[in-house]
């Protein structure tokens, strides 16, 4: 099981609050151990400490829809995304993970 961590209303956008965050998260490394990523937009961060099961060369989290104007993090298994993603023509996919149809969704 993945590890995700969101911070929201964080008006501190300073090195030092973005060191906690990323300290913070690591200690949910245990349900995540292959990768680690980050998302700052505005007051808020998503971070996520990955466990690898679809995808584990570039399914990195967290994932974005072709303009970056959807983030999302997700834990959990999407059993018919290459369906979804079949019905999905007209995206631009940038991994092969399951869950990246969500955001394009």
């Amino acid at each position: 099981m993945c590890g995700i961590l969101a911070v929201f209303g964080c008006i501190d956008n300073s090195q030092a609050k973005r060191s906690r965050i990323i300290e913070l998260s690591r200690r949910l490394r245990h349900r995540g151990p292959d990768w680690s990523g980050l998302h700052y937009h505005g007051d808020c961060y998503l971070a996520h400490q990955r466990l690898a099961i679809v995808d584990p060369t570039s399914g990195d989290q967290p994932l974005y829809n072709e303009d970056k104007t959807v983030v999302v993090t997700v834990n959990g298994e999407i059993y018919n995304h290459k369906q979804l993603r079949e019905q999905l023509k007209n995206h631009q996919f940038r991994t092969g993970s399951d869950c990246e149809v969500i955001a394009h969704l």
